[in-house]
């Protein structure tokens, strides 16, 4: 009997054996690409320790943790090929469901404190931001990540969500080439035009949009349309986001949705 039971075990498990697959990893395939098409950044809204139970034992998560300590660290929380559930229900241009084709860094950040005089932002230290920087041009090499593709929280869901808040240094990743930046002097020449005629709300909406917002398409001055404005001007005219049109923001808008001119 023993003698039986050992060979039916030898048998299922040479079955088994049989089975399994013989992988060979010795070709690669040329027609491949990374998965991952953006970088979302945010904000904690919370001190360090908070940060990480959060990030770490609740459902919300990131692929990278920034902390605000003296000297920064960086902890890698998520590994780059899974997806993280920091974007939730979120969109730019023609992709949505952002946490499948996204990396997300979390920033610890309180945010901001809404005080008698009005609502005062946290900034970020400049280590901070050095860290942050070294962090997205790895993360660019890797991926090829697209300029118009490295976005905050607020510009994926700008009906709920504000972080990374309209004091993060756009312009500085700008100046380290990792995003595109609207020419001052285009800018500059196109001011006058927006400045005598300003444009209708519907081609707000539409230019918007076109640079990737889920964007309203009513031609009315809503709420939703307004919260898409905030979060275009704390992104490239910090000094004023109030989500209200004026002349400053068409002009930004037209340089940065003009055609792009082959050389």
């Amino acid at each position: 009997m023993k003698k039986l039971l050992l060979a039916s075990l030898i048998a299922v498990l040479t079955g088994c054996a049989s089975q399994m697959p013989r992988i060979d990893n010795s070709l690669t395939a040329k027609g491949q690409s990374s998965r991952v098409r953006f970088v979302v950044l945010h904000y904690t809204v919370s001190d360090l320790p908070l940060s990480i139970k959060l990030l770490t034992e609740k459902e919300v998560s990131a692929h990278y943790l920034v902390t605000d300590e003296d000297e920064p660290r960086v902890y890698a929380l998520v590994d780059e090929n899974r997806a993280a559930w920091h974007a939730g229900i979120s969109s730019w241009k023609n992709y949505t469901a952002l946490n499948y084709s996204s990396i997300g860094i979390e920033i610890v950040n309180p945010g901001f404190k809404d005080m008698p005089d009005g609502r005062h932002w946290y900034g970020f230290s400049e280590r901070q931001v050095d860290q942050i920087v070294a962090l997205l041009k790895q993360i660019k090499e890797r991926h090829q990540i697209a300029p118009e593709n490295f976005l905050g929280h607020n510009e994926i869901a700008p009906q709920r969500k504000q972080d990374p808040g309209p004091l993060f240094p756009w312009k500085r990743l700008a100046a380290e080439g990792l995003i595109a930046w609207p020419d001052a002097n285009a800018v500059a020449a196109a001011l006058p035009q927006y400045e005598a005629q300003l444009p209708d709300i519907a081609w707000f909406q539409q230019k918007l949009a076109q640079h990737g917002y889920a964007t309203p398409q009513t031609a009315v001055l809503d709420e939703q349309t307004r919260n898409v404005l905030v979060a275009f001007q704390a992104k490239y005219r910090n000094s004023k986001w109030d989500g209200v049109p004026d002349a400053e923001s068409a002009a930004i808008l037209d340089v940065l949705t003009a055609p792009k001119v082959k050389p």
